[in-house]
């Protein structure tokens, strides 16, 4: 039987791989921006920081942590069949010099916009501005024509924050209680009796197990939808089967992490049964998640030869046009300047960030001394220090630092606290996070000690009581929060301190949270936000703000 169809066939494919085979790894030029890309991290470097924070914090957000990397080696791989190709374009400079920009912008001031009582974004997004610095990194080298090629991996930098905020009420939880449904069918059909609590299986009075958030299948689903995304990029499926395995990867996720509820469940009962396995669920539960969703990859896998054109694993080589365009054939000899003016820019979007860890590493750890507490004041005008505490996160670090003060005839306690790490935050966030809606919100003004302030202002009722939080933000000694007064897509903003912006101050915003609450949850809104305001309004005539933040301004 002749070859020759075959290899006729194949011409343009072998070849492909062969001119693929002989491009270097990368190039010298490509290592040194790639490097250069990375530290340019660092004039971003809140941005990063939250991120990396949130990654290690919040389970349901750590796939997350492997999307840049992803990214990154996906856009070196469109680079290198491009064949290290540098006819970047200064607009990519602009995009980053923005990016950079409004990092620092955010650093000393708040914009959020608030779409509804439970849904709010903090602005630029974190997801934004890593979008936003990859495409601005890729243009300055490599050009439209690597931007096009690679436009997949750039837009994948867009789930660096996999999971948003209105996630976790409109999907985790319900997902949450399906989960402990199933988990509890499967168990009574097993002939075992459970206590009434829907979320816990308890097998006895000491041994059972709570179906929390993360046993409700989204971190695989999420975890498999992201294989099949990128496993559909890689083997250049049809836009439909593309969206078919990625839909199957998320089911599968979602349906395996059911069958591994049910094996628990088995676990469980064969536990009750051999006492030395009780103290062992954990690990139990570890291995049988290991093994499940191992098994769902490779069925995942198993499905990619039926739509690979070589019907095999093998990675099919990235399209390369022979005649390279006008763009690509520039000279690349502007490349040494557009380097030198990102590391110019960088070395200004790093020079705050750098100066503040030096400034924290010479400077006596106050912020996180349990004992500044102290440092609240005894009394304010005619309200007396009633205690002190501090607000922690699990993890350690203090987030808030609290205080009550009394009135000396009588009414609602203030409360007032500090947070000498968040930097500009809006609590309102942390309300939608938890799914407290508000039942007002709006600007408040009042005559501090200094100077008038003005304020964010939110009114809450949780059922056993009534309080209105009132936030600002104080940058230096002025201070300075406002709110639209609309309960659909109003904006929460703060003015900037311009010294702090242009680097010549060391002082960073501090977080003011001031709250006044009522036991009588049956009185009219209206009444209540009247009575709580004034109580805000004769503590803060006798309080200086700039004197509460002070020893906190120091980053």
């Amino acid at each position: 039987m002749s070859t020759t169809p075959l290899l006729a066939a194949n011409r343009d494919v072998v070849a492909s791989e062969e001119r693929t085979q002989s491009r270097p790894r990368i190039a010298p030029g490509a290592a040194v921006v790639t490097v250069l890309s990375i530290a340019g991290l660092f004039a971003i470097y809140s941005t990063c920081n939250a991120l990396w924070a949130m990654w290690t914090t919040d389970p349901l957000k750590s796939i997350g942590g492997l999307v840049p990397i992803v990214s990154l080696l996906l856009i070196l791989r469109v680079w290198r069949s491009l064949e290290w190709e540098m006819g970047g374009t200064w607009w990519g400079f602009v995009i980053l010099a923005a990016t950079v920009a409004l990092v620092h912008l955010r650093d000393q001031a708040i914009l959020e916009f608030v779409l509804s009582p439970s849904w709010s974004i903090f602005l630029p997004p974190h997801s934004l501005v890593v979008l936003a610095y990859t495409s601005g990194a890729v243009l300055l080298f490599g050009g439209m024509r690597l931007l096009r090629a690679a436009l997949f991996p750039i837009v994948l930098t867009w789930f660096v924050d996999p999971v948003p905020h209105f996630f976790n009420r409109f999907i985790d939880l319900p997902l949450q209680h399906a989960s402990a449904v199933i988990a509890r069918g499967f168990a009574q059909s097993l002939g075992q009796s459970l206590s009434p609590d829907q979320l816990r299986l308890m097998f006895t009075p000491q041994f059972g197990m709570f179906i929390a958030p993360g046993c409700n299948g989204i971190r695989g689903a999420i975890t498999m939808g992201f294989i099949a995304l990128i496993a559909g990029y890689l083997y250049r499926f049809r836009r439909r089967n593309w969206i078919l395995i990625t839909a199957a990867g998320i089911c599968l996720g979602y349906l395996f992490n059911l069958l591994r509820l049910c094996l628990l469940v088995m676990y469980y009962v064969v536990a009750l049964h051999i006492p030395w396995l009780q103290s062992r669920a954990a690990m139990g539960d570890y291995i049988i998640g290991a093994f499940l969703f191992f098994g769902a990859t490779i069925l995942l896998f198993a499905l990619i030869p039926r739509w690979n054109p070589r019907h095999d694993l093998r990675l099919p080589p990235l399209a390369v046009t022979s005649h390279k365009s006008r763009e690509s054939r520039s000279n690349p000899s502007s490349l040494p300047l557009r380097c030198t003016s990102f590391a110019l820019l960088i070395a200004l979007g790093s020079a705050s960030y750098a100066r503040a860890m030096i400034r924290k590493a010479q400077s006596p750890p106050r912020a996180n001394d349990p004992k500044a507490s102290v440092l609240f004041p005894a009394r304010v005008g005619n309200y007396t220090l009633q205690r002190q505490w501090s607000e922690s996160l699990l993890t350690g670090p203090i987030i808030f630092y609290w205080a009550d003060y009394a009135p000396a005839n009588g009414g609602p306690i203030v409360s007032i606290g500090l947070s000498p790490v968040l930097g500009a935050h809006d609590t309102l966030i942390c309300h939608a996070a938890r799914g407290e809606n508000w039942l007002w919100h709006g600007s408040l003004e009042f005559a501090t000690a200094a100077a008038l302030t003005d304020f964010s202002g939110s009114l809450f009722n949780d059922g056993a009581k009534q309080y209105l939080e009132a936030t600002t933000v104080c940058a230096g000694v002025s201070c300075g929060q406002y709110s639209t007064n609309r309960r659909h897509f109003g904006f929460i903003y703060s003015r900037p301190d311009t010294r702090a912006l242009l680097g010549r101050s060391p002082s960073r915003p501090i977080p003011v949270l001031l709250r006044a609450e009522t036991t009588n949850a049956a009185m009219a809104p209206d009444d209540a936000r009247t009575k709580l305001t004034e109580s805000l309004r004769h503590f803060l005539a006798g309080a200086n703000l700039a004197e509460f933040t002070q020893p906190y301004r120091q980053p």
